[in-house]
């Protein structure tokens, strides 16, 4: 077996073990919490999605079935970038089920607050206020770097980008509605990487 399909499967195996991990805990929130609709986040927030998370899944799914069809974004990468995207991919699954465990029945496919939200401080979330973000972008990162694809790792820049708005818009939700609570542990932790003490 040669390596770009040694490195297919990779990208196919991580692929796979990360929508299964989100898809599974995001059901069992739906069925514990209910389901925020997409639409409630407002016109600009969907027009991003369908800009860049629309592109970018389509670009995985291209690659998967066929990598010719994304041949025309392919990037000459050296052995090893494509071996660190592997280990990069691997270490974030088992984060990925952290987070996504610590979260229990918050998970949201929105940046708004469910009714029944609770604010969860432990886990991944004593030290950073948002991993699912980090995480997310650290394997989406990796895919390009396996898949040797400057759309893909181009698109995961541009989504790193609007990560601000989309977090900021997501904070003023939980001030909201926990108050001073929220303020006090945004006091205390990261927004995607923990807080350096000084």
């Amino acid at each position: 077996m040669n390596h770009e399909a040694t490195f297919r499967l990779i990208f196919i195996a991580v692929f796979a073990l990360s929508f299964s991990i989100s898809g599974y805990h995001r059901h069992h929130a739906r069925k514990q919490s209910g389901k925020i609709p997409r639409q409630a986040e407002g016109k600009s927030f969907i027009a991003l999605r369908l800009l860049l998370a629309v592109p970018l899944y389509l670009a995985m799914f291209a690659y998967m079935i066929n990598p010719q069809w994304m041949a025309w974004s392919a990037l000459p990468l050296p052995a090893w970038l494509h071996w660190l995207g592997a280990g990069l991919g691997f270490a974030m699954i088992p984060l990925l089920y952290w987070l996504f465990r610590s979260l229990g029945k918050n998970v949201s496919e929105t940046v708004l607050t469910k009714e029944r939200h609770e604010l969860i401080t432990h886990g991944p979330y004593r030290w950073i206020r948002h991993p699912l973000y980090t995480v997310a972008s650290i394997g989406i990162f990796a895919l390009g770097l396996l898949a040797a694809n400057w759309f893909m790792l181009l698109m995961i820049l541009l989504i790193m980008a609007t990560l601000p708005a989309l977090v900021a818009k997501e904070e003023a939700q939980l001030i909201e509605k926990f108050g001073n609570a929220y303020r006090e542990y945004m006091q205390r932790t990261g927004r995607f990487l923990p807080r350096l003490k000084s």
